[in-house]
């Protein structure tokens, strides 16, 4: 049952029924003002907060005309979000119709509780984003009707798991419709089990996100818990592989049946990647393409984002399960089972696997990692799958992660940059945040001040609660009114417990943590979060040893953990702590974003060189941890890093901190924090990089799928006709002789380089011959090289002389090579074959 409401109040039903209230201050202050109490009871979501209300408050409220004045104003600005051209509209009108983003989680807001961390937060923010923006993209994923599990930890700070029941009917969810009024339902094959799943609809501002739902009568009891609960079974079982296919296969149906017609669909991770196989199965069944031909169609306007810089982390399914749940799904393709099967095996092969990652990469036109240093992991990891190609070349790029400002930003900061940015700071794409300069220290410093208080009182009540929960008395609990001090440098340390992201290093060394703690003028206190994965038992002792020691009463008020961590206290750790720890063993994090939500509320980080964080520290807005360089000894790593982070705790930070020598405020950090906000601001965003996705991929992407798919997808059939040609014939093409310059020569001084190539049965039109010249590196490689494209003079029987010229731009030892690649003008990447011949 939903609340009732009196029709003046009707617009309510409107506000809390799109997930835009999240990162709308007005909105959220409208439910505020329903009713202060049953916003904090309903744990700050409208739509159960509405049902809590009394029928006498909001008769009251009907009649209120300063609240209906100003709850109308909201609902008016939102509706103009809504409908008013934004970024995308101006740019790229009609570039694109539709961008289909599937994810397996999805972290809008604590009221839509299905994500577990890090991936699910990039794909709320993701949307927002695309929101802001104007991209026209639906949401895909599965509603778990027990969502992730709530962490609650037992007397010994062991992690235990709950599982509550979610009720999608009291959730800012919409059950769709199919054309008979009855919910919309779409199946799926499981090993030959029929599964029905009905959908559902959340709206993240203008976005709609669709989320399908296998809990319903059609099923039976196996069936209906294929959605229970998110990352259910662990990787590689068979629980995960059923709620994959439903996600990938179902998620492409739902979608149809829906009403859409995706141009670009975009794979966020590889738990999504069954969605190219459906689509094969509809071009070979409706549009009447061979398996080949079909491949080719889907990579046109595919995109396969990985986040996993580990073969550990991505999901492998063991042959025989594969054959069960696909034997009959290739029938459907008319392509013997191993001929599919192969689509997830590198070459030479793993017997027996299908890995996710490879599928998605070998079906995705455009893939990409989520930071340059992943995006240089991922190539060196996927590099198999181009067996010929350089890894520098290997057709792998990189879009580096992005936070979704509204959401993230504090009110105190956010106060701040409406007074010195441009209007709209927080939506743009871009945007000058020099203007940061103008603010004045102590203004800064306020802010931090300020957002630090709110944050050491959230701690005081969120321990107080915890504590009480696993079993302390009232008389015992006193001590945490007086946990952290608002006034000290404040350390933050939150995400998931893994072993490589190295939660107790700083226990690595007792002491020195302890003379940080207890300094006398210097001291440092702590705040810790964070879940393990239910069946990791080397996270959760990581979290009981950080229990262990923020229990001890010397220390409990200076070093807290806090259970249960999800995005309401992701929000205020990022907004209230002074410096956002980040450890992990370089370069294992994929790209993290918790520093970026950090830094926009102007703390700073100190951070390994890993991920985002790489390719943004400039030594003036944080700190790193250690060097670049990685032992492959782990233990003699995890020393070399811990002693950096201390000295970095006693020598810099903390001195910085809490120097006055120039008055009251803190000249040299407020410095190192503006230039921070300066530096980081525009980049971080993630509308930066939902522009960097669709301009890099999905414009391209929706204009070659449509070109590609005219006159009965001719020119697919050609381009696979032409691949197939060229794979037969590549065996003749070899680099038979060069001829150059290779005397010393001054800078800037122009060389000529000649060879001869045999291309065989190929036209000249259907390679490229290049040379490469660059610097000459240690053991003969070249380095960084510039590619110039050769010239053909002549040919004769199959054997081509080619010109070309260079200039070298660097003193030193200096190198050319030539190579030879196929070449076509449907072709999404120079290495989309992996087919190379090298002189």
């Amino acid at each position: 049952m939903r609340a009732s409401l009196p029709d003046e109040l009707q617009p309510l039903v409107t506000l809390a029924m799109n997930l835009r209230w999240s990162w709308n201050p007005q909105a959220v202050d409208v439910f505020r003002w329903v009713d202060l109490d049953k916003w904090e009871e309903a744990e700050h979501d409208p739509v159960r907060m509405l049902g809590l209300v009394t029928p006498e408050r909001l008769a009251e409220l009907a009649g209120d005309g300063p609240f209906t004045s100003f709850m109308g104003s909201v609902v008016e600005d939102h509706e103009r979000y809504l409908t008013e051209p934004r970024w995308f509209q101006r740019h790229h009108p009609d570039a694109v119709k539709t961008v289909a983003y599937f994810s397996p989680e999805f972290g809008v807001s604590e009221a839509l509780p299905v994500y577990s961390g890090g991936l699910g937060v990039l794909a709320g923010d993701h949307l927002k984003a695309a929101s802001d923006l104007g991209v026209p993209l639906v949401g895909v994923g599965l509603l778990y009707r027990e969502g992730y599990f709530r962490q609650q930890l037992n007397a010994d700070g062991w992690q235990q798991e709950r599982y509550p029941a979610l009720d999608p009917h009291g959730m800012p969810l919409t059950l769709l419709s199919g054309v008979d009024g009855s919910a919309l339902k779409i199946e799926v094959d499981l090993a030959g089990t029929r599964c029905v799943a009905q959908v559902w609809q959340a709206m993240v501002g203008r976005v709609p996100l669709l989320l399908l739902d296998c809990d319903v009568e059609e099923n039976d009891p196996e069936e209906r818990a294929v959605s229970d609960r998110l990352y259910g079974g662990g990787g590689g079982s068979e629980h995960r592989l059923r709620q994959e296919i439903v996600l990938g296969i179902g998620g492409v149906r739902a979608l149809e049946a829906a009403g859409y017609s995706p141009d670009v669909y975009h794979s966020n991770e590889g738990h999504a990647g069954f969605l190219t196989v459906e689509r094969m199965r509809t071009l070979i069944a409706a549009e009447g393409l061979t398996f080949d031909q079909a491949i080719e169609a889907v990579r046109t306007s595919t995109v396969f984002t990985t986040h996993t810089p580990v073969p550990a982390g991505i999901d492998v399914f063991e042959g025989e399960l594969f054959e069960r749940y696909f034997a009959t799904f290739s029938k459907e393709l008319d392509v013997p089972l191993a001929e599919l099967m192969a689509l997830g095996q590198t070459v030479p092969s793993v017997p027996g696997v299908y890995n996710m990652a490879i599928s998605g990469l070998r079906l995705a036109g455009r893939s990409n990692g989520v930071s340059k240093l992943h995006g240089a992991v991922s190539r060196s990891m996927f590099a198999d799958l181009w067996p010929h190609v350089p890894v520098d070349h290997v057709p792998i790029t990189s879009i580096t992660n992005g936070v979704h400002r509204p959401t993230w930003v504090g009110p105190e900061i956010s106060e701040l940059l409406d007074r010195y940015l441009a209007p709209g700071w927080a939506e743009a794409a871009e945007g000058d945040w020099s203007r940061i300069h103008e603010a004045p220290d102590s203004e800064l410093w306020r802010a931090r001040e300020r957002a630090r208080e709110r944050f050491v009182f959230f701690v005081r009540e969120r321990l107080e609660k915890q504590l009480r929960a696993r079993g302390m008395s009232e008389g015992d609990l006193a001590w945490t009114s007086d946990t952290l001090d608002p006034g000290i440098l404040t350390v933050g340390f939150a995400r998931r417990f893994a072993m490589y992201k190295r939660g107790t290093l700083l226990l690595s060394d007792v002491e020195r943590l302890k003379g940080l703690l207890h300094s006398s003028d210097r001291p440092v206190q702590f705040v810790f979060a964070g879940k393990s994965h239910p069946l990791d038992d080397g996270g959760k002792e990581m979290i009981q040893i950080l229990v262990h020691f923020a229990s001890d009463p010397e220390h409990r008020t200076r070093f807290v953990f806090l259970e249960d961590y999800d995005m309401e206290i992701a929000r205020m750790m990022v907004q209230g702590v002074d410096i956002w720890l980040n450890n992990p063993r370089r370069p294992l994090e994929a790209s993290g974003t918790s520093g970026m939500k950090a830094a926009l509320n102007g703390a700073l980080n100190c951070s390994v060189l890993d991920g985002w964080w790489d390719e943004c520290y400039d030594r003036t807005n944080g700190w790193a941890i250690g060097t670049r360089d990685v032992s492959t000894d782990p233990e003699y790593q995890d020393k070399v890093d811990a002693s950096a982070l201390f000295d970095l705790l006693e020598r810099d930070i903390a001195p910085r901190f809490y120097d006055r020598s120039e008055g009251p405020i803190p000249r040299r950090w407020i410095e190192r924090v503006r230039s921070s906000m300066t530096g980081l601001g525009p980049f971080v965003g993630a509308q930066r990089m939902v522009r960097d996705y669709t301009e890099t991929f999905y414009v391209p992407a929706g204009a070659l799928g449509s070109r590609m798919a005219a006159d009965g997808h001719a020119p697919i059939k050609a381009l696979a006709a032409w691949k197939e040609r060229i794979r037969n014939a590549w065996d003749q093409v070899a680099v038979i002789d060069v001829e150059g310059d290779v005397l010393a020569a001054d800078v800037g001084e122009e060389r000529s380089v000649r060879a001869t190539v045999r291309i065989g049965e190929l036209d000249t039109e259907d390679v490229s011959v290049q040379l490469a010249h660059g610097r000459v590196g240690a053991n003969g490689e070249l380095l960084d090289p510039e590619i110039v494209p050769m010239a053909a003079t002549e040919c004769t029987n199959g054997t081509c002389n080619y010109n070309a010229k260079f200039t070298a731009a660097s003193a030193g030892l200096y190198g050319f090579a030539v190579r030879v690649i196929p070449t076509h003008p449907d072709l999404v990447t120079d290495m989309d074959l992996g087919l190379v011949a090298w002189a």
